[in-house]
């Protein structure tokens, strides 16, 4: 036994990371930094005097979000799982934090950012990552009660529940309904009942139903995706915009820096609409290899978590690939006029500095365990 201990530990200390799964996150954070500066040029040196404006930021906060993926990947294992709850609490105490004026930024209604010098900080986007790695170290520990109700249920739903609650109260729904997308899928695999998981959905369909009736301008929001065209001035604005951006841009776009949707037409171009500058201005070419990184990714990422031996390792790694795999699904459905629009940046390519320093902490992470994977 103690042979196979060591031998463990070499593996995990010695173990090559999975550079597959690297080469497709370098490529899409690199193509984000290209579309940022194409989409948000214009709209910088308006606003802001700069058109270097906001790629400056994206590019600082690229390198952070490299050294932090660096250090995840190869420091100690016992750290990398470390204190699950303090984390917890830390991430808890930062949500709430955006709902007090003095700490937090109020944009578009919201308050949803942490004002940190010259930049801001989106807990939500962190909130993803802690949700998993509290999700993971419960289900690993609980493998013998997860079945339970008090013991195996309730625990995990008032964790994501109380997330989800502050996450309204700024509002942010989209951001609720993505943790709760991430518990479900979690427990899902994590061996919890299916009567308890179809209870808790039917609930939560219910309480977002309930919350979508009780505003006018959501309401019309989450249906606008059915007929855009039907107002395509006021709510289904964004996605006309976005069908025209995709439409236009053929098999090859028009050409780097000359899509017209980015000219205020496309609200949101560099942030959660990127993806329809990108079908614009590199056409079927460019949307393909986008694609083609993504299943790369994914792949890799599940293919770690199938490969790792021990249960929390394999949780882990399961749930960051969710992280990415939910933000990629749903900004695609949203772009596509699949889903009712809602803000879900797209990973690595859209603009924000929170959400590239949370994907690359997953890759991070996914890069670690990838060093003790079967091979």
């Amino acid at each position: 036994m103690s042979r196979i201990t060591v031998q463990s530990a070499e593996a995990k200390a010695n173990g090559s990371i999975d550079y597959w799964l690297l080469g497709a996150a370098l490529v899409l954070a690199g193509l984000g930094l290209v579309m940022v500066f194409s989409s948000s040029g214009v709209m910088a040196e308006r606003f802001n005097g700069n058109r270097y404006f906001f790629i400056q930021r994206q590019g600082l906060f690229a390198m952070i979000s490299l050294v932090l993926m660096t250090i995840c990947a190869w420091m100690p294992r016992k750290i990398l799982h470390g204190p699950v709850y303090l984390w917890l609490f830390l991430i808890i105490g930062l949500l709430v934090l955006t709902l007090v004026p003095p700490f937090s930024v109020k944009a578009g209604g919201a308050r949803r950012w942490m004002r940190l010098g010259f930049m801001s900080l989106q807990p939500m986007e962190l909130a993803k990552v802690v949700l998993v790695m509290y999700l993971a170290y419960f289900f690993s520990q609980k493998q013998q009660l997860v079945r339970s109700f008090s013991v195996g249920f309730i625990p995990p739903v008032v964790v994501t529940g109380f997330l989800g609650l502050i996450l309204l109260l700024q509002p942010d729904f989209g951001g609720a309904v993505f943790l709760g997308m991430l518990f479900f899928l979690m427990s899902l695999v994590g061996g919890t009942r299916l009567t308890y998981l179809a209870v808790s959905m039917f609930f939560g369909i219910g309480a977002m139903g309930l919350l979508i009736a009780s505003s006018p301008y959501r309401f019309k929001r989450w249906f606008a995706f059915l007929d855009p065209f039907k107002d395509p001035q006021n709510v289904g604005y964004q996605l006309v915009q976005s069908f025209y951006a995709f439409g236009s841009g053929g098999v090859a776009g028009a050409g780097f820096g000359a899509g017209k949707q980015k000219l205020f037409y496309l609200p949101e171009a560099h942030n959660d609409f990127i993806m329809a500058v990108v079908g614009e201005e590199l056409g079927f070419i460019g949307v393909s290899i986008v694609f083609v990184c993504i299943g790369i990714l994914l792949y890799r990422a599940f293919k770690v978590a199938l490969a790792q031996d021990d249960l929390r390792d394999r949780f882990t790694a399961y749930g960051m690939g969710l992280v990415l795999g939910l933000g990629f699904l749903l900004n695609l459905a949203v772009v596509l006029g699949c889903v009712p629009p809602k803000g879900v940046a797209m990973p690595f390519l859209s603009y924000g500095g929170s959400n590239l320093l949370a994907c690359f902490l997953c890759v991070g992470i996914l890069l670690n365990l990838s060093r003790s994977a079967r091979t």
